[in-house]
């Protein structure tokens, strides 16, 4: 069994992270509905969702949004070469001049992956593997484990993906890296949707970072119900947007003016606890 231990780490200047700039980023949230393990019929359905998106920055689809919260990884699973939906990401990034983000299941020499994937128009392509594995679903038993948190670095923004169950352990999502934008992808079901919303408060709040989240609606292949409830926290954790029940398509822009406000005008941060995890 892999240990946890948490070292604590001599706390750093918060200067940089408090230095003021007037960047901003706009962010397009599309919640929907999902075909269960249908990745043709998945990626025709969000070829007319995305359609009439326009100027935008970063597009986010929901957690393994080409299948439904699936275990049928072995049937289901793409490579990084040879996938799909990677090709048509590459190709509605480009044609949208905007990064296109969301997970899917992939195989990795003999490991499957509920992967992250982040592509820009410029064709980089960056991932990020879900480290918190839903057990009460199983998915430990088909799945194998990330490792490393990603920070991505875009358009003068530091940014945190994390992947529906990630939500639920602060010690991961901790603000080490002093992000500016944590999002998370989910198949978050509807019975657990006031943790879903509260949580995501909680970590709008104790890591003074936008957060914006995209869960699905419907009702997926094992019959479970989903909410949506995708939101946009402010870094205080005031709630921009929320919706519940029904597609959307949601775009909005976050600045950095209001960022680095909140965390001058609250400085929690630099009274944070900094360490580190080490497996």
């Amino acid at each position: 069994m892999l240990k946890k231990t948490l070292k604590v780490q001599k706390k750093q200047s918060l200067l940089p992270f408090l230095t003021p700039t007037k960047m901003s980023l706009t962010i397009t949230l599309v919640q929907s509905t999902l075909h269960w393990e249908s990745i043709d019929a998945n990626l025709r359905m969000f070829d007319e969702k995305l359609a009439n998106i326009e100027d935008t920055d970063v597009i986010i689809l929901p957690e393994m949004f080409t299948t439904g919260f699936s275990m049928n990884a072995e049937s289901l699973a793409e490579t990084m070469e040879g996938s799909k939906a990677i090709a048509w990401m590459k190709e509605k990034a480009q044609a949208l001049k905007a990064v296109l983000t969301g997970s899917l299941i992939i195989k990795e020499g003999a490991h499957y992956y509920n992967r992250l994937l982040w592509v820009e128009p410029n064709g980089r392509q960056l991932h990020y593997d879900k480290k918190h594995l839903f057990t009460m679903a199983k998915e430990d038993l088909y799945f194998s484990a990330g490792t490393e948190k990603l920070i991505i670095h875009y358009k003068g923004w530091k940014i945190a993906p994390f992947v529906c169950y990630d939500l639920r352990f602060p010690a991961w999502n901790r603000n080490l890296e002093d992000y500016d934008l944590a999002f998370y992808v989910a198949n978050w079901p509807a019975k657990r949707s006031f943790h879903w919303r509260s949580l995501l408060t909680a970590r709008a709040i104790e890591n003074q970072a936008y957060v914006v989240a995209v869960n699905r609606v419907g009702v997926d292949g094992k019959g479970f119900s989903y909410s949506g409830d995708s939101s946009v926290l402010s870094p205080i954790g005031e709630l921009l947007y929320h919706q519940a029940d029904e597609e959307a398509v949601f775009t909005t822009t976050l600045t950095k003016e209001h960022l680095h406000a909140m965390r001058q005008q609250y400085p929690f941060l630099g009274d944070r606890d900094v360490y580190s995890m080490d497996g």
